[in-house]
């Protein structure tokens, strides 16, 4: 009865022969085009240059165009796109993820939807996620459509803004989501418009788009400024951290990975800083320091989460085992890390710009991708950016052998089954790739091969450098290579000579990774375009995910049974179980995704308003009507500040006072001149005398001097105040999960105190640049100017705020007093154990 009503219901089924249909359509001009001469081929593209001037939709043209780029592809490049690539095509063409598996051709795929949107004018990026792959991609599918007669960019973070800005203006654009998401920062912190590289986001094809848009998807790209911090406390904390002891002064719980002190370690950092209560506001900043360098010994590890190179703490991506230079971690964890390796102890940093992949991407017109991998997050694909994900057919039948997976008592024990199948593989000629999970697994498995003489290739974060060419490798007769996770994502492994008749590529996993997506894409690397090849996972009772979400019954089971590492299990149970893992924490990350976004939506309404506010003072030459509607607005305000109430108690003197210290010269409206007056009447003074003066001050000047001294004071208010509100809005961020105590719920609590913390802003920006406008003397040397200097970072993808300030209280509370927030529980075990 199931599987009737999947048939019935299966979309994916009716998606495919919707797409079938378009390549019949497309497949049907072949022999046309094939007839034509290079030069007729090449006219086609301002013939639909002119169509669609005259009116035509990129609909109309759709399937002359597909095959237009079918045919010149033969020519230009040898190569000519199989049906299910059309089909492929079509689905990102209608803003979908085609989700095609490794080896079928997504990158030529990508070429005609590309082509056909690039016609419109308006520009269209191909996204991928390292600049070797865009350099790869600008430089082969770039020689098609510039063989077509479309301009070709490649957007790299070496060019200087003329050449970014060239790259932009091309009809197609190879860049990585970086350095998009960077340029559009970039390009709300101009002072001239000639100065943006960006134009209005069109059309863009993500290349592995689950890699950028979920697995990167927690981590906001940051523009941060310089904060000095003292290095001195993280020191002093780390010296006193190295000296406590696991379960006696701290506890540390493996699921969560969440370090607190105990009460007798508290007692311990009292007495070492000689204190009498850490929780006091006055050492929040000790308090804050001591708990990142417990994190930084207890859940960061050396080889895992990050290296040490060059005297620097690098990050390592958990995702793909790639080394992430120039991030760091946020709120002092990359600090307290320095101080634990002896590392010099760099400063901490401050909010400038932020925005999340979320928030970018989803500003195309239309947003479209690609990827081996999608379905597992067909739910958030379809819920945070309105696109389906499509699974195309394979051009040729999977003949892969996925074997069950293989369980082992200890970790021990699997990686010597590991060595001994490596070995006995590598002798029949059977290329072996090795996926693990970490660096530290690679470097324990390439001893284990060491110790064999089993020559092979390890490619983790430590030497990336070479990674194409190790996975161009790693399908030769008899090639070993241990790979970390995704690393060589968007490369194919083709098979050498003689390697189809030794089974082709044998895939050895040595640890399931928290999402099936990885799993899959590491099953993905063999049997592609029909090869042969066999898949093995290689599992222990001791790993990571089996101690962090696996049963504890199937674990004492399997103890009873009495199994060892000579017999290990393959159990349909166990696989059962590890992909029941796998599904709650896919489900964990998916509500923290969306948990970021919905606190994110909040910022981006905000920035939304001053993005479209600033660019308004770039482009418009005369600016003096929004300068006088903020005066306006600052009057209005400050005469109802001072006028509440009956008229006798209204505080005359206070407005005077507000006035000429703000806006007017000394003594230019007297006590005298208010009085007696009803509010309009105040507010009717008030202005002509504002005016008067700012009349004065632009007959002393040239109106072309004036009206670029009123975009200066309106660039610098606004920027000052947007960086000190993202400032804010961070500190917000971090402590309004307290609000849960008092049964609040802290997402609508942060959406409130946002919009009145915004809303506060905006008035200080209008008072700002009022002040300004009328006290401000102009010299001669009048040139706009940054607010500060700002530098591109990634923060770790939990999407924290680099930089955490105490919440204030009203009164100092003891540690064992009852919490004021109403919760009943003492301080120290409730707002007080931070």
């Amino acid at each position: 009865m199931l599987s009737m009503l999947n048939k019935v219901f299966d979309g994916n089924k009716r998606d495919v022969k919707r797409l079938e249909k378009i390549a019949d359509q497309v497949e049907a001009y072949a022999s046309e085009m094939a007839a034509l001469s290079d030069e007729d081929l090449q006219a086609k593209t301002q013939y639909f240059q002119e169509k669609i001037a005259s009116g035509a939709t990129l609909e109309d043209i759709q399937a002359e165009a597909f095959a237009v780029v079918r045919e010149a592809a033969k020519r230009v490049l040898g190569l000519y796109p199989f049906r299910v690539q059309i089909m492929g095509a079509a689905a990102l063409h209608e803003g979908n993820i085609a989700e095609m598996k490794t080896g079928e051709g997504k990158t030529l795929t990508s070429t005609m939807s590309v082509y056909l949107n690039a016609l419109s004018g308006k520009g269209a990026h191909v996204v991928t996620v390292n600049e070797y792959l865009a350099s790869r991609d600008a430089s082969e599918m770039g020689a098609l459509h510039e063989w077509l007669g479309l301009t070709v960019g490649l957007n790299l973070n070496s060019l200087t803004k003329a050449e970014k800005r060239e790259a932009y203006l091309a009809d197609i654009t190879y860049s990585t989501n970086n350095e998009l998401g960077f340029d559009y920062l970039r390009d709300n912190m101009v002072l001239y418009k000639e100065d943006k590289v960006q134009r209005p986001l069109s059309y863009a094809v993500i290349d592995e788009v689950d890699s950028i848009l979920i697995d990167e998807a927690r981590t906001p790209l940051i523009i941060s400024g310089q904060a000095a911090k003292s290095a001195q406390l993280y020191m002093q904390a780390n010296a006193l951290v190295r000296a406590l002891r696991k379960d006696e002064d701290y506890s540390y719980d493996e699921s969560t990975k969440g370090v607190v002190l105990t009460e007798a370690g508290t007692d311990k950092v009292e007495r070492a800083f000689g204190i009498d209560n850490l929780f006091d506001l006055t050492h929040v900043k000790l308090n804050h320091a001591i708990n990142q360098s417990l994190k930084a010994h207890a859940s960061m590890h050396l080889d895992i989460d990050y290296v040490v190179q060059d005297g620097e703490v690098v990050i390592v991506d958990s995702f793909t085992g790639r080394l992430m230079k120039g991030r760091r971690y946020s709120d002092g964890l990359h600090q307290a890390i320095e101080a634990k390796e002896g590392l010099d102890i760099q400063n901490e940093s401050m909010t400038m710009a932020t925005i999340t992949f979320q928030n970018y991407f989803r500003m195309y017109d239309k947003l479209s991708g690609m990827t081996g991998t999608a379905k597992t997050e067909e739910e958030e694909f379809r819920n945070i950016y309105n696109m389906n994900v499509i699974s195309i057919p394979t051009n040729m039948p999977i003949v892969r052998d996925d074997r069950a997976d293989l369980i082992y008592a200890t970790i021990d024990g699997k990686f010597k089954a590991v060595a001994k199948e490596i070995e006995e593989r590598h002798k029949n000629g059977q290329p072996v790739l090795v996926g693990t999970v970490a660096i530290e697994t690679s470097e324990i498995i390439s001893k284990y091969l060491t110790k064999a003489g089993i020559p092979h290739n390890v490619l983790n974060a430590k030497n990336h450098e070479r990674e194409a060419e190790i996975i161009t490798d790693a399908g030769k007769r008899g090639a070993v290579t241990i790979a970390t996770n995704m690393a060589g994502r968007g490369t194919d492994i083709k098979l050498g000579e003689g390697v189809i008749e030794a089974g082709g590529l044998a895939v050895l996993g040595t640890e399931r990774h928290e999402s099936r997506r990885i799993d899959n894409q590491l099953r993905g690397r063999s049997g592609r375009q029909g090869d042969p090849g066999i898949t093995q996972f290689y599992l222990s009772l001791e790993d990571e995910l089996m101690r962090r979400f696996g049963s504890d019954n199937m674990r004492s089971m399997m103890m009873r049974l009495g199994m060892d590492d000579s017999a290990p299990i393959q159990s349909k149970m166990v696989s059962r179980a590890v992909e029941s893992a796998q599904k709650r924490v896919e489900g964990n990350n998916f509500d923290s995704r969306k948990r970021l976004l919905q606190y994110d939506d909040v910022l981006r309404q905000q920035r939304e308003i001053i993005y479209k506010e600033r660019l308004e003072v770039l482009e418009t030459d005369d600016m003096r009507a929004l300068v006088e509607s903020m005066i306006d607005e600052t009057i209005n305000r400050s005469v109802a500040m001072h006028t509440i109430g009956e008229p006798k108690e209204w505080n005359l003197k206070g407005l005077s006072d507000y006035l000429h210290a703000n806006l007017l010269p000394e003594g230019m409206v007297t006590l005298a001149d208010m009085e007696g007056k009803s509010q309009e009447e105040l507010i009717d003074v008030i202005r002509d005398a504002v005016y008067r003066v700012y009349n004065e001050k632009e007959e002393s000047m040239t109106p072309e001097r004036m009206r670029e001294f009123e975009k200066v004071v309106l660039l610098r208010s606004i920027d000052t105040k947007w960086i000190d509100h993202i400032d804010a809005m961070d500190q917000l961020r971090q402590g309004i999960h307290l609000r849960a105590y008092g049964q609040n719920d802290p997402l609508r609590e942060y959406q409130n105190e946002g919009f009145a913390m915004f809303e506060a802003m905006v008035e200080s920006v209008q008072e700002d640049v009022a002040k300004y406008a009328m006290k401000a003397q102009i010299q001669s040397n009048l040139q706009r100017e940054e607010v500060a200097k700002g530098n591109a970072v990634n923060p770790k993808e939990d999407g924290e705020a680099v930089k955490k300030k105490p919440v204030r209280a009203e009164q100092t509370v003891g540690r064992n007093d009852l919490c004021p927030c109403g919760s009943g529980k003492k301080f120290k075990n409730c707002h007080g154990a931070v």
